[in-house]
């Protein structure tokens, strides 16, 4: 297993999967969009094959979940502890987003009340974060989510470099958004476009 920094490259020739963690509100979700269209591999919001309308979860989320990085190639967000394990082993390079508490905290308050004002990207399944003073009421509210989740992610990856269960796994640990430009902006010479049949 290979830990790299933001200025270090990723030593393959061709990346195909790629998986990006981090907790809510650290930007997963828009880097691994970002990473698919650079690589031009299938990207599927993660929260498509796990969330119905009201929240509910999918009977068939973890199926659906094995079938997409059973695929040759794809970008994913790293998530669905049901699922890790085998997501973790199919991965070839894993962006860690390890930002400070404080930014993934703001960010998520930011963009749920972006949400709220109908001017945020939509969920999956049609759901709607619950407003800002419910945080108060509500245990499982986004913003309470994302500060407990914030170190447990973090003892969630240290746990798979620590295992090294997965001695061909390069993982990229980038701390902040200055490192996350300063990656993607040196990333075009080791993360080439995938040329392959349409995966689509």
């Amino acid at each position: 297993m290979l830990l790299l920094g933001p200025t270090e490259p990723v030593p393959l020739d061709q990346v195909r999967r790629i998986a990006v963690a981090g907790p809510p509100g650290s930007g997963k979700t828009t880097l691994a969009a970002e990473l698919s269209r650079r690589l031009g591999v299938p990207f599927t919001q993660f929260e498509t094959f796990f969330h119905g309308p009201e929240w509910t979860v999918l009977p068939d989320w973890q199926e659906k979940v094995l079938a997409h990085v059973d695929g040759e190639a794809w970008a994913i967000e790293w998530q669905g502890e049901e699922v890790r394990e085998r997501l973790t082993a199919r991965t070839q390079v894993l962006v860690w987003l390890d930002h400070p508490r404080w930014l993934t905290t703001a960010r998520v308050v930011t963009r749920t009340l972006r949400r709220r004002f109908g001017r945020g990207s939509a969920i999956p399944g049609g759901n709607t974060e619950g407003p800002l003073y419910t945080f108060f009421t509500d245990r499982d509210h986004i913003v309470r989510e994302s500060w407990r989740r914030h170190s447990w992610l973090r003892a969630r990856v240290e746990r798979v470099l620590a295992e090294d269960r997965h001695p061909d796994l390069v993982v990229v640990r980038l701390r902040g958004q200055r490192e996350v430009d300063a990656w993607l902006a040196r990333s075009g010479s080791w993360l080439k476009p995938c040329t392959s049949p349409d995966w689509s």
